[in-house]
Formats: structure tokens, C-alpha cells, sequence
């Protein structure tokens, strides 16, 4: 592709536009969609393949795929569908989310975290613990079926307000008429929601949040303090009174878009900690991975104190664990020590830069967990340590304080 594109077709879009959002998708990755096709074979007739998608886009006559259904587990039990759109319309996805994006970004509220640039999960972590430290109360949020039940109407006129571009517009629409196409390879029209897993899915999500809660909660409830993450509500209230208003006017506004609090899922929570009287049947929550809850903690000065805080959740840990579970480290015997550093660091390393953040005391039994792994592996694969993990942890102890650098997980301070 070469030139910015655009001439003599209806809609003036930019080539490089789309390249950059070919890049994009292309370093995200993923599975292909109802077509089949990979972003590797995608790729090899590359050329062809994004002047096509801009071809049609430019014309108009780009319409979508149905999106592919995908089951996945929850943590905590039963399954979530996930929308994997096919490559050529994570590409398009991509190209409308990157230019609606500038022009909503400017507007969306400074507690809004999911999905933005230069924010993080980790920033609505930290400053979620920060104001648990000054709030006695908590309102932890959860929408029933966010992506299934989201109206679109709602979507469309919040993107319209933001833009009269007719090529956005358009596609918008289209995708959110497109479809599901379920494991059964029936079609389903979806006549609410946008399907979770698609490109353009959590800049819309954050759009209809926008104006359904971020603005309307700042307006009725100025003194009221929250952290969102896509459709992950955190509220801060003073008194428990003010957390059963906020929790039913919350549920109120979501019922004049036909949607709902989770009953069992939703809870008002006490921070509790050393300085705060009384109690409350419910003194924990659980925000993007992270547990809060009454912990001891140590002071500047050494001194031991209960402080609220917040730690990776057992959900998260049982998740990594089994994960471990999975590399079947000790048949691994035909790999050197480095060879398994290299396989399984990178994915360590994400997991100590994500939950050491906050109190990683509570990551060392996993880490633990994964350096009895490579005990077994040691004992496996040299004679003289067969039968002996004691010496076997030993030797890799050893080699811990030579080489700390070796395992992500030793630089952290986790070892043999």
C-alpha cells in the first residue's frame, strides 16, 4: 500500500491508517474467526489483503462477518463468551476505533482506567487503595452480562454525538447488527450488546459508561469517589448509608437502559483496618486481580499495624498455579537450565510486574510452588540427584546466588 488514499471514493480514508491498525492487530494476535483465517495467512498476501479491506471501507460496500462465539471459563466458576471478529475485521475494527478514539478520548472521565492510553489496570489498583485508606466504605459494582446486554441505541447516539462522520457511523452499526455464530454454527442476531473480544468493543463499552454512569454519578453524587475499568465499578462513600443510596440509584439509572446489578455479586463493603471501630459482615472485595482486605503491615518505622490493602486475589493464584501445572516442567529433562528460563520467564515476569506490585509477600508460595517444579526436574534429570530433592534444592540454591538473574522469579527474591 502506498499514498494517504481516499481519492475519488465516498469515504476519504487514509492507507496508512489502515497499516497501522494492520500492526496493530497483528501484534495482538489471536485466534481467527468463522472464516478460519490466521493472522499468518493473512500476512502472506499481505499487499492484496489490506488494499481490498481499504478498497471496500473507502466504497462503502465493507460489511462485517458474523463473530465467532468462543466459551471460556471463569475463575470463578462456569464460562464467559468471547467475540473473535476474523482478522480482516479486527483490521477495520481497528482503523474506526484509532480515529473515534481521538475524538472521545479528550472527554472520558479522569477515573476511567479500562483501555485508555497511558492508563492502566495498575493505576485504578493504586488509586483504588489509596482512597479505601480514606473512605470507611466501598460499593463494589458488578453489571449482570455487561457486553450482552449494553443497548445500542444508547452506543449509537453517544458516538454521534461525539461525530457526524459517516463512515464511522456505518460500520458501527454493521458491527453491532452483525451477529454471533455459536459453537452449534447457528447464526444469532445479537439485538443488544457489542461482543466482548472485539477491537472496537471497549472503546464503545467506555462510551456508553461515559454518559450511563462516570457523568451521571460525578452529578448526583459529587462527593462520592470511584475507579472504572471498562464495566469494573469500584465506589467510595463515607458512611454505610450513603453506600446503600449509591448502590440503589446505581441501580436504578442501569434500569432505565434495561440492565442490572448482579444481586450476589454486588456488595457494600467495610474497609476495615486498625483505626477503624466497629464491623461488617463483608470487610473484602476483589478489583482487577487484586484482593483488598485487612492485612499486617509494617511501618516506615518497623513497626506491625492492620492496614487495608490490596494483594493478588486466590482466583489469580489458583489461575497461575495451574498454568505452572501445565509447562510439565520435571518431564522436561531434555532442556538445560536456561533453556526453561527462557520458555517461561517472560510469562513470570508479567505475572510479578502485575501482582508484586502491591504486597507480593503473597505471590512467594506460588513462586515457591514454581521452584519445587524445577527441583523435580533436577532430580529427574541428573543421576546424582535422583531421590534426593533435599540436595537437588540445594544445587539450585546455589546456582540462585551465582546467577539471581537467571529466573524472573529469583531477581524477586523467591528462592530454592
Amino acid at each position: 500500500m502506498s499514498g494517504p488514499g481516499g481519492q475519488g471514493k465516498p469515504f476519504a480514508i487514509s492507507k496508512w491508517l489502515v497499516w497501522r491498525s494492520w500492526e496493530k492487530v497483528k501484534a495482538n494476535g489471536g485466534a481467527p474467526g468463522i472464516d478460519g483465517q490466521t493472522v499468518e495467512q493473512f500476512e502472506s498476501d499481505l499487499h492484496d489483503g489490506l488494499y481490498r479491506l481499504w478498497n471496500r471501507m473507502s466504497s462503502g460496500s465493507y460489511f462485517p462477518s458474523a463473530v465467532k462465539a468462543v466459551e471460556i471459563p471463569k475463575p470463578g466458576g462456569g464460562t464467559r463468551i468471547l467475540g473473535v471478529p476474523t482478522v480482516v475485521d479486527r483490521i477495520a475494527q481497528t482503523v474506526v476505533a484509532l480515529e473515534l478514539g481521538k475524538l472521545v478520548e479528550p472527554c472520558f472521565h479522569p477515573d476511567s482506567y479500562g483501555y485508555r492510553p497511558g492508563r492502566s489496570a495498575l493505576d485504578a489498583v493504586a488509586t483504588c487503595r489509596e482512597r479505601c485508606w480514606r473512605r470507611d466504605w466501598v460499593v463494589d459494582l458488578d453489571i449482570r452480562s455487561f457486553f450482552d446486554t449494553v443497548p445500542q441505541a444508547q452506543i449509537m447516539a453517544a458516538v454521534a454525538h461525539h461525530t457526524d462522520n459517516k463512515w464511522i457511523l456505518l460500520y458501527v452499526r454493521r458491527w453491532l447488527d452483525a451477529g454471533v455464530e455459536g459453537q452449534d454454527q447457528e447464526l444469532r442476531l445479537v439485538g443488544r450488546g457489542t461482543p466482548q473480544g472485539s477491537a472496537i468493543s471497549p472503546l464503545l463499552a467506555n462510551l456508553f459508561m461515559h454518559y450511563a454512569f462516570d457523568v451521571w454519578l460525578s452529578g448526583k453524587f459529587p462527593d462520592v469517589s470511584f475507579e472504572r475499568y471498562c464495566d469494573d465499578c469500584i465506589a467510595h462513600c463515607g458512611t454505610q448509608a450513603q453506600a446503600v443510596g449509591v448502590r440503589d440509584a446505581v441501580a436504578a439509572r442501569l434500569a432505565e437502559f434495561g440492565m442490572e446489578l448482579h444481586p450476589g455479586k454486588t456488595r457494600i463493603v467495610y474497609c476495615k483496618d486498625a483505626d477503624r471501630r466497629g464491623d461488617h459482615d463483608i470487610t473484602s472485595f476483589t478489583f482487577l486481580g487484586y484482593t483488598f482486605r485487612p492485612r499486617l503491615s509494617k511501618s516506615r518505622w518497623g513497626k506491625h499495624f492492620v492496614n487495608f490493602t490490596p494483594a493478588v486475589s486466590r482466583d489469580a493464584a489458583v489461575r497461575m498455579s495451574r498454568e505452572i501445572r501445565t509447562w510439565h516442567i520435571p518431564k522436561r529433562s531434555d532442556k538445560s537450565l536456561s533453556d526453561l528460563a527462557r520458555m517461561f520467564n517472560p510469562i513470570v515476569r508479567g505475572w510479578l510486574n502485575y501482582y508484586g506490585r502491591f504486597y507480593k509477600s503473597m505471590l512467594y508460595p506460588l513462586l515457591q510452588h514454581l521452584n519445587t517444579k524445577l527441583v523435580q526436574w533436577a532430580t529427574r534429570k541428573y543421576k546424582r540427584l535422583r531421590r534426593r530433592e533435599r540436595r537437588a534444592r540445594l544445587w539450585l540454591r546455589r546456582i540462585a546466588r551465582q546467577e539471581p538473574r537467571l529466573f524472573a522469579h529469583w531477581r524477586f527474591g523467591a528462592y530454592p
